[in-house]
Parts: C-alpha cells; sequence; structure tokens
C-alpha cells in the first residue's frame, strides 16, 4: 500500500541565541485508512509535528511529501489552498464561529472552496451533520450546543471538503468520558470505514489504545514507532 503523507527528517527550529528545536529529524509514514496517534509530554513538540504535517507551519529542513509530491516549499497561497482542498482539522477548542449555527459552520469550509452551489453545499453539511447524529441540531447556535455537540459538529466540518486527512490536536481535552468515547468511534469510523487518514495528538490514553499506529516523542524527536496488533503497521 503506497503511503499518503510521508516526513523525511523533517525539522523546525525556531532562530534565537540559542535556537529553539521544536521537531528535530522526524521521519513518518501515513498510510490511507489508518488512524495515528502522536503522544508524548507537554512540550514535547507533538503539536509542532503536526502542524508540519497539516501545512501549518513551514520546516526548517527536511521533505514533506503529499502522495509522492514534495509540498515543502509550497508557497502560502499553494499551502492554504491545499489545506482546504486534501485536509480537516479539528482542535481542542471547536471553533466554531459564535454567530453561525451548526448548519452555517459546517458550510464555511464548503463555501471557501466554491465547487458547490449553495444548495448543494447545505445538503453535503445537512449529511454530514446527519451522520454525527446532530441532524436535529443544525439550526442551533453553539452557545446551545453541548461541549460533546460542539465538538461532532467541528468533526463535520473538517469533513465538509471531504478531506484524504483528518489532523486533530488533543480533541477530547475538554470532554468527558463518554463523549470522548463518541470521539474515538467517529475516528474509528472516518480511518477504518471511510479510507480517510486520522492523526491525532492526544495525551488520552483511549484514543492512543484505540489508535492503529502510536508515535511517541519525547524533547522533539520521535522515539518510537508501533503497530497496534492487527493493524498493518506504519510503512
Amino acid at each position: 500500500m503506497s503511503h499518503l503523507l510521508e516526513a523525511r527528517n523533517l525539522r523546525r527550529i525556531l532562530p534565537g541565541d540559542p535556537p529553539v528545536t521544536l521537531v528535530a529529524e522526524a521521519s513518518l509514514a501515513i498510510r490511507p485508512g489508518s488512524f495515528t496517534t502522536i503522544v508524548g509530554p507537554s512540550g514535547c513538540g507533538k503539536s509542532s509535528l503536526l502542524y508540519l504535517l497539516g501545512l501549518i507551519d513551514r520546516p526548517t529542513g527536511g521533505t514533506l511529501l503529499l502522495e509522492g509530491n514534495d509540498v515543502s516549499a509550497l508557497d502560502g497561497d499553494a499551502r492554504a489552498r491545499l489545506r482546504l482542498e486534501r485536509f480537516g482539522f479539528v482542535f481542542q477548542f471547536h471553533f466554531l464561529l459564535p454567530e453561525f449555527s451548526a448548519l452555517e459552520n459546517v458550510m464555511l469550509p464548503i463555501r471557501r472552496l466554491g465547487r458547490l452551489d449553495h444548495s448543494m453545499a447545505e445538503a453535503r453539511a445537512l449529511d454530514l451533520l446527519k451522520a454525527a447524529g446532530l441532524e436535529g441540531e443544525a439550526g442551533k447556535t453553539p452557545d446551545r450546543l453541548s461541549g460533546g455537540e460542539r465538538q461532532r459538529v467541528a468533526i463535520a466540518r473538517a469533513l465538509a471538503n471531504d478531506p484524504t486527512l483528518i489532523l486533530a490536536d488533543e480533541p477530547t481535552g475538554n470532554l468527558d468520558s463518554q463523549n470522548s468515547a463518541r470521539v474515538i468511534a467517529a475516528f474509528r469510523t472516518i480511518a477504518s470505514d471511510q479510507g480517510r487518514a486520522v492523526i491525532c495528538v492526544t495525551h488520552d490514553l483511549t484514543i492512543a489504545a484505540a489508535a492503529d499506529v502510536r508515535i511517541s516523542m519525547l524533547d522533539g524527536r520521535i522515539v518510537a514507532i508501533e503497530s497496534s496488533p492487527g493493524s498493518t503497521g506504519p510503512s
């Protein structure tokens, strides 16, 4: 099976005296349909690596390949377009726009991409909310939703443009165990049933245990890449 995303000796170093290394010589490969977690102590570089993989931050060195194409040196506009087309993001804080309904929030990236007219975009967003069990909440603004519901809207929004990769940064950090379990189940479905790749930074041991591949980091470096029994492995 070919790699969807591959990092080769990826680095991110902040200039200074002395310079600060956020990510050092990170190499990994992500396959379609896989659920990968990045774990490690606070400040070890987990989120920094995720932002490099998601084209949010630009690497200081190394190579990032998306389906075999080098995307390391793309300019800002090209990176933004690729993020919109191919990546979906879920963060610890849902970042839903408070003045918009759940439906309108899910429609936002669809409208930004501009491939669907309004009625088609609305239908797509409604389908995603229905899949998340939130069809009846489509007209509600975020302040009228529970924390778990807001995060499920954020996951639906991440899927809006049919991305091949979902990147999540501590998505259960503000949720109770029941809602955390729903998020885990959603990620498993996204990966195994929909064939997308999910990469999730987490402190949650339950999420880490549910993943196909666990990447462990320490002091900016990948120190282990482990596959769960029965998975196809990281590479």
